[in-house]
């Protein structure tokens, strides 16, 4: 089994059709302090998990897609209030679960429960590696690791590179690291005058994945947690 798929089980959950919401991009699942009741599991499209932090900037936490959970913070804990922000990225469909309902389920299946615990484990450790590289390496090692991670989850080889397959403004790139687009515009800069990435319409190609690595101390991490989503 795959640590970071809750396909297998959750399957099984999503048999009641009333519990299918489609979205549209923009629309919120959830928004940070608001009582939680619920949680959502992505059947398709991409999902901005994000938190805002005092001063007003935004922090993106991850970007969950297809047969991904989110709002899972909130589960077996009493009174609880979303964490973070959820946001469509793209219209997409996502299952409603009710977290009373899963938390039934999960205390009366030890397959299931062994599942979640393997799932939460495996975000917790990708967490651990990026709030790593943000604290020892500052608003660089973020960066960096964010191209790293990006190119991990969206890219495809060429012939000079490895293109990242979304395209990210500035802002939003800005948004991974906690930082301002100024700073971003400053570092983009200075790694394409080093021959180290390459942007065109809007995509980012990277050209020397060693000089990522070596700038933050990279710790070759699986695959698996070394991503985005």
């Amino acid at each position: 089994m795959n640590e970071l798929s809750l396909s297998n089980r959750m399957q099984a959950i999503l048999d009641n059709k009333q519990q299918i919401k489609h979205m549209e991009k923009g629309r919120y699942l959830f928004q940070e302090s608001t009582p939680a009741s619920d949680l959502y599991y992505i059947i398709n499209g991409k999902v901005e998990v994000s938190k805002v932090v005092p001063d007003g900037r935004e922090l993106t936490i991850r970007i969950s897609s297809e047969n991904d959970l989110v709002g899972e913070t909130v589960l077996f804990s009493q009174n609880p209030k979303y964490m973070m922000n959820a946001k469509m990225l793209e219209d997409g469909t996502v299952a409603v679960i009710s977290k009373e309902a899963l938390e039934e389920k999960i205390a009366s299946d030890s397959h299931l429960a062994v599942e979640m615990m393997t799932w939460l484990s495996a975000q917790n450790r990708k967490n651990q590696a990026k709030f790593r590289d943000m604290l020892l390496h500052g608003k660089k090692g973020a960066f960096y690791s964010t191209l790293i991670r990006l190119s991990n989850s969206y890219g495809t080889e060429a012939e000079d590179g490895k293109v990242i397959n979304l395209p990210f403004t500035n802002q939003e790139l800005a948004n991974f690291c906690g930082t301002s687009r100024e700073v971003v515009n400053r570092m983009l800069a200075q790694l394409r005058k080093n021959n180290v990435i390459s942007i065109k319409k809007g995509r980012i190609t990277i050209l020397d994945f060693d000089y990522l690595k070596q700038e933050i101390d990279c710790e070759n991490c699986p695959i698996e947690i070394c991503t985005i989503d």
